[in-house]
């Protein structure tokens, strides 16, 4: 049996709009969430009655509102493109899938990334293809022109990353309508920052969705001068900040200020700019800065410690807003990325 793993991400992490990325990983088992989707596939003997070659079983977080179709879900359509791009026109073999999702959808935690990830992982696996991890990024960012989670999910780590080819960001439901072809080689450049190994995620995730292209619909088409310098400065600074040691709250608080996209999106999430207000630095230690995960709704405190107390705080001010549940976990980064192997 084969098992693919793919991490949860969280992107942005303030001024690095569809720029900057880390792969997430969690700290305990006891945790809700995993934050990571994994597939067990299984060899069915030859001759097995399954429809397309392919019976899915759906596990985990949202398991229900997954299609267990291999034509319908998001894993196995991406690696149907996969198998379609190498001249293979379906499952070659009867194949069972597990899919255990551990990253809770439209939350802003890179669930649809790690699922184009571990499509194109599988299409890879099923068709014995031996692409490398880098060819293999060229097949994701076709389906999902959002190189921040994209690359975070596939290579691990703390990175930043950028299209070469000019195209706006895309959803898979909007690609995957289309017929695509096989990709152009490294369509994507992608660095990996260190990261100070102090530095924990605490994220706060709201039992409410919010999907990615409602989050983006609320952006402008255009921006001033003055807010994407504003951006820029910050973005260039951040990452050689948070790879210091020691480090400096002051300026890392400073550089996570962001007037891209979070303004544009704080009434989709109740509450968001009082935390902004807030939870300073200054008057919860160990914090570093606090922004959105993602499009949203989920909430990102980059922390060394006192992560309760900042999680209680974060959550506090949430519930003023909208009385609903939150759910927290103190995360790490995950430095491996997507990983396949025998089990």
């Amino acid at each position: 049996m084969k098992r693919i793993r793919v991490p949860g991400s969280t992107a942005n992490l303030g001024p690095g709009f569809d720029v900057l990325g880390l792969a997430l990983k969690a700290t305990s088992a006891s945790h809700k969430f995993s934050v990571r989707l994994e597939l067990h596939v299984e060899q069915l003997p030859q001759g097995s009655s399954v429809p397309g070659n392919c019976e899915i079983i759906c596990k985990g977080e949202g398991a229900g509102t997954f299609s267990t179709a291999c034509d319908e879900n998001l894993v196995t359509k991406v690696a149907l493109y996969v198998l379609r791009s190498h001249g293979i026109r379906g499952f070659p073999s009867p194949v069972r899938i597990t899919m255990i999702s551990g990253i809770p959808s439209s939350r802003g935690l890179g669930s649809s990334a790690a699922a184009v990830v571990a499509g194109v992982m599988l299409g890879n696996e099923i068709g014995q293809l031996n692409l490398s991890k880098e060819r293999m990024f060229d097949y994701c960012l076709v389906v999902e022109r959002h190189p921040d989670n994209v690359g975070a999910a596939c290579h691990g780590g703390f990175i930043g990353a950028f299209m070469k080819l000019q195209a706006p960001p895309s959803e898979p439901s909007e690609t995957l309508s289309k017929s695509l072809d096989e990709p152009p080689k490294d369509i994507a450049s992608y660095h990996q920052f260190p990261l100070n190994t102090d530095v924990k995620m605490v994220v706060i995730i709201p039992d409410f969705h919010l999907a990615t292209t409602d989050a983006r619909g609320r952006l402008p088409q255009t921006y001033t001068l003055e807010d994407a310098v504003f951006n820029a400065q910050r973005c260039s600074l951040l990452p050689g900040l948070l790879g210091e040691t020691p480090l400096n709250p002051a300026k890392i608080s400073e550089a996570m200020r962001d007037r891209l996209h979070q303004p544009y999106r704080m009434a989709l999430i109740p509450g968001f700019e009082e935390v902004l207000q807030r939870v300073k630095y200054e008057v919860y230690p160990g914090l570093l800065g606090v922004c959105l995960s993602g499009a949203g709704p989920s909430i990102l405190a980059l922390a060394t410690s006192n992560f309760e107390q900042i999680a209680e705080a974060i959550c506090a001010i949430l519930r003023e807003a909208q009385d609903i549940r939150y759910d927290w976990q103190v995360l790490e980064v995950d430095h491996d990325g997507a990983t396949c192997c025998d089990v």
